[in-house]
């Protein structure tokens, strides 16, 4: 007697937030992705049929009698001869799976498919979602449903890219330089990006792009993905000599992380996937993907000063209660104190792991700080680095077996540092015990969470096997434990600057800190790549002191203020003794900041495509299109000169604005020899104008900036 075959219907289509994708189920083995990107139209089924039918290719001379496809999970038992999606085994056998669909259930914006090979005892169960915005999301779940256990090496997801997609960008970095764009083109092969360091890390890549050739923020095509996943991970973009291209994410898991037994099942982290035509409206539907969350920050982001770079480890009770005194003058909201604060910590060598506060150096504990802060009507935020330990430290020498290891040797040590095992019972209840008694007895509303390595040898001495993915997963426990017990708590994800910038840490916590390099000439390009995932509002912003502690360059606080004044706004520097001058510009800027704020936080970002590399012009503009600040920054000397005009992205081109030179201006604006006519009364023109044909920029010093206010005329 027969098996009846499975029902279900042939072709899927999605529609949500101006993004269509188009499954056909039909296709052997798994369903296919044949469109994913611009907006189709409601198609009939008819219509449907005819666009699977028309992406059905032609078997060739020298190739499978039936042409592979690239589907949500490509295998070789259909003729996919590209890079697989999973790769497993049991006890050698059955790593040639055979998944063929057995149901799919579409919702309005969803598909779920269920997937099964009896013969290797396999099930996996695929998610696919738009998001409001138009983000399509991915997700695997694989059961193990034979009798023996079975080992998974990979489980990827796939996006299909359209044939135009014929250049790649990714970005490279190291610490104080992170995110870093690099391109090349997209031929035949694989180009794959990995994470080994528990942790993204500088040198990881935000996205996987693929696009037109020479697409930029304002034009091309292009695609991209993100694993959100805190630990290791990879991310590739392929091309096939059968013309199939596409982009994959995920988890990159070490050798038996992931043993399914008998009836278990493992669950990937959230592949997202966004397009656009430029990357302003990829990562626009990143942004209001993330704006649309229950637990995304809702009240204005304060304006912060954090200590380090004013004080180090050097606390002293009175000189911390000056600055405070300072930071609450010019318009701080937070005041967080960092490194230095807690048993045996003079300096980076010692103390990690013992979370007690110093009583040498805080004899009164932190409450005569904090009551002062906060009597000034400032929040209070303390660091932690709560994953680490130094081998100098009571914690270290109490619990040796708490410390990720692999049997017989330490690992390679760095920043006089080892890694704690937080899926040790033990380790975490401690962990968790220290911070939540120290948020009990001190108002602290705000924590600096740092990670400052990567991981090496990371294994469990328990088991002896890798615990990469076991100790993000407890760190993810930890913070969300942590908030439920004390709401309005937030979080900011720091490691080692920005190593550790991604939607999984963003999940579970309210900021990154974005790099610990705040050169504002640096952060230009860090700033712009993390953008095209985090929107400003998520990314730590500061003004530094007039010498950048990571270049040794100076520039002025201008400069400086308008490079960080679109993000979560802040100041890393010791302002106790500067002039009274120097205190009033900081306070202008902390005004215009908080005036414009629910702009910067809420709009859409933009970057124009200028043709002189010397210049930089970015801005956000109102979701309404009613007004919008840009930044425009001379970053060396143009070849020409002057440098002629500047279009402004994003406004409406049916709409008439107003267009001034913004305030604050407190420096000489450059060695033009006659004034700039429009800035003199600010000018009247329709977008479609300031959009095509601009206006002209004004003449500035190299390493210099303006800010530019656009509001719609009454």
């Amino acid at each position: 007697m027969s098996t009846p075959l499975p029902t279900f219907p042939p072709h899927v289509q999605l529609h949500r937030g101006g993004t269509s994708v188009v499954v056909d189920l039909g296709t052997a083995g798994t369903p296919a992705i044949i469109h994913w990107g611009a907006p189709t139209g409601l198609l009939s089924p008819a219509e449907l049929e005819a666009v699977a039918t028309a992406a059905r290719p032609q078997r060739v001379s020298g190739g499978v009698d039936v042409p592979a496809r690239l589907t949500l999970l490509p295998q070789e038992a259909f003729g996919w001869q590209g890079s697989p999606s999973l790769i497993g085994q049991r006890d050698g056998r059955c790593w040639a799976s055979a998944l063929r669909t057995a149901s799919a259930l579409a919702g309005p914006h969803s598909l779920t498919v269920t997937l099964e090979d009896a013969d290797a005892g396999l099930r996996v169960v695929t998610e696919l979602a738009l998001t409001s915005s138009g983000v399509l999301t991915q997700r695997h779940v694989l059961t193990n449903t034979g009798t023996t256990d079975y080992q998974v090496h990979q489980l990827s997801a796939f996006f299909p890219l359209p044939a135009t997609a014929t250049t790649v960008q990714d970005a490279t970095g190291r610490h104080l330089k992170e995110r870093t764009a690099q391109r090349r083109p997209l031929t035949v092969g694989s180009h794959v990006r990995t994470s080994r360091r528990g942790r993204p890390g500088a040198d990881a890549t935000l996205l996987m792009l693929a696009g037109t050739d020479n697409f930029g923020f304002r034009q091309g095509l292009v695609h991209g993905v993100h694993a959100a996943w805190s630990g290791n991970h990879r991310l590739t973009a392929e091309r096939t000599i059968t013309s199939e291209s596409f982009l994959s994410a995920g988890e990159l898991l070490l050798p038996g992380e992931v043993v399914l037994g008998p009836g278990e099942s493992h669950t990937t982290p959230m592949a997202l996937g966004s397009w656009g035509n430029g990357l302003d409206e990829l990562a626009a539907r990143f942004h209001q993907d993330l704006r649309a969350r229950e637990h995304h920050p809702m009240r204005p982001r304060p304006v912060t000063l954090n200590t380090w770079e004013a004080v180090y480890f050097d606390h002293d009770a009175s000189t911390l209660q000056t600055l405070a005194d300072t930071a609450a003058k010019v318009g701080v909201e937070r005041f967080v104190l960092d490194d230095g604060w807690f048993r045996g910590r003079r300096d980076d060598t010692a103390g990690l792991g013992d979370w007690f506060v110093d009583a040498a150096v805080w004899p009164r504990g932190l409450s005569p700080l904090i009551d002062h802060v906060r009597a000034l009507g400032m929040e209070f935020g303390l660091w932690f680095e709560p994953e680490m330990v130094n081998p100098d430290s009571a914690l270290a020498r109490e619990h040796p077996d708490w410390i990720l290891h692999a049997e017989g040797r330490w690992p390679v040590s760095a920043r006089q540092q080892q890694v704690l095992n937080l899926a040790h019972p033990d380790c975490f209840a401690y962990l968790l015990g220290r911070l939540d008694a120290l948020l009990d007895e001190y108002p602290v509303s705000y924590i600096k969470w740092d990670h400052n390595r990567d991981l090496l040898d990371a294994a469990d001495p328990r088991t002896g096997h890798a615990a990469v993915r076991d100790s993000t997963l407890a760190l993810y426990r930890l913070l969300d434990t942590l908030k439920s017990r004390h709401p309005g708590l937030e979080i900011e994800s720091c490691a080692s600057g920005g190593a550790r910038v991604d939607l999984g840490i963003l999940d579970h916590t309210d900021r990154i800190w974005t790099s610990d390099c705040i050169d504002p000439l640096e952060r230009l390009d860090n700033q712009a790549n993390t953008g095209l995932l985090v929107p400003y509002e998520l990314m730590g912003t500061h003004i530094g002191g007039p010498v950048s502690h990571s270049t040794r360059r100076r520039h002025s606080l201008g400069f400086m203020a308008r490079t960080a004044i679109f993000g979560h706004f802040g100041i890393e520097w010791n302002i106790a003794g500067i002039s009274d001058v120097q205190t009033a510009e900081l306070a202008g800027w902390v005004r215009f900041h908080k005036d414009h704020r629910d702009l910067f936080h809420s709009g859409t970002s933009v970057h124009a495509d200028l043709p002189d590399p010397a210049q930089d012009l970015r801005g956000v503009v109102a979701l309404d299109g009613t007004r919008a600040v840009y930044a425009l920054t001379q970053r060396t000397s143009s070849t020409s000169y002057p440098s002629g005009r500047i279009a402004l992205p994003g406004l409406l081109p049916d709409s008439r604005y107003k267009v001034r030179l913004s305030h604050p201006l407190t420096e000489e604006l450059g060695n033009g020899q006659s004034p700039l006519e429009w800035a003199l009364e600010g000018v009247e023109l329709p977008g479609s104008v300031l959009g095509a044909a601009g206006l002209q920029s004004p003449v500035l010093f190299p390493e210099q900036a303006v800010l530019i206010t656009v509001d719609q005329a009454s």
